[in-house]
């Protein structure tokens, strides 16, 4: 990133004329042209109580449910989505139990891209059902989140997926630390 410009540029002034999504901090996102479902800015909630327990008059806690995929797993695959279709990647590829799966079978969709995923067997069927309802290839894999990781990884390279697995590639956390912006 060319943090100069964005020193310059990635103000709060400037940050107040651009639209409500995490993609406002272009200076310091992938270049990419966004595939999004208008993820971001999330509000803080007041955890008043809670806060009063620990001692704590000031506590909040960011509502990432609120993004369209109902976690903070939208930001992530988000970006990383839109770097794998700006590098012209067909399919997209994760093992997952969870949030990310549905995030990723969303996003993939969106951009039109395949999407593959890999879960335990003992996943619950409303997140298969997600996974599937937007399209995506689910393998229900008998063992754990980690021989789902080695299924992916065992298929990538083989198929032409484009892994997406947390910590594989570079682009979920990109997503994922506009969070940080809005909490500044």
């Amino acid at each position: 990133y060319d943090l100069a410009t964005a020193r310059e540029t990635l103000t709060r002034s400037a940050l107040a004329t651009r639209p409500c999504s995490m993609w406002r901090y272009e200076e310091v996102m992938p270049a990419a042209t966004p595939v999004t479902l208008g993820e971001g800015m999330t509000p803080l909630l007041h955890a008043r109580r809670l806060g009063a327990h620990l001692g704590l008059d000031r506590l909040y806690i960011k509502e990432e449910g609120q993004n369209p995929t109902n976690s903070f797993k939208a930001r992530g695959l988000s970006a990383a989505v839109s770097m794998a279709k700006a590098m012209g990647v067909g399919t997209i590829a994760l093992p997952t139990a969870g949030n990310a799966g549905g995030a990723a079978a969303a996003y993939a969709a969106q951009a039109g891209l395949g999407c593959v995923i890999a879960m335990p067997s003992d996943t619950p069927d409303a997140i298969v059902l997600e996974c599937r309802a937007f399209g995506a290839d689910v393998h229900l894999i008998d063992g754990l989140i980690s021989d789902c990781g080695v299924f992916i990884a065992q298929h990538a390279a083989t198929h032409g997926w484009y892994e997406v697995s947390t910590l594989k590639e570079p682009y979920r956390i990109e997503g994922k630390k506009t969070m940080g912006y809005e909490l500044w």
